[in-house]
């Protein structure tokens, strides 16, 4: 899940619209790969998480928060992506497999 929130971080010029991109492809994806009995419930529920993190810092974008908020807020995210996937070793090489 952290290459889900690298792939942002790393992004030049971060927009309101690449962040709701992720947060689509992850819908799309994590719902396959539960549906596929790739991951289990319990990895989709947690990756739910980082999904909805996602989805608020796009809100928050549009409502213009500044830069600092951004970064701290995917600082966050970061964060709770790394205990993710230490809590589901396969979930994080799964998602990025689909890209």
């Amino acid at each position: 899940m952290q290459t889900c929130i690298n792939h942002l971080i790393n992004a030049n010029d971060l927009t309101t619209e690449m962040v709701q991109q992720e947060v689509e492809f992850l819908q799309k994806t994590l719902e396959n790969l539960r549906i596929n009995g790739t991951i289990s419930n319990d990895s989709y529920l947690d990756a739910g998480a980082v999904e909805g993190g996602l989805s608020m810092l796009a809100n928050l974008m549009e409502l213009g928060v500044s830069s600092d908020e951004v970064n701290d807020h995917l600082r966050q995210l970061h964060e709770r992506a790394g205990r993710i996937d230490e809590a589901h070793p396969t979930l994080g090489p799964s998602v990025a497999a689909r890209r």
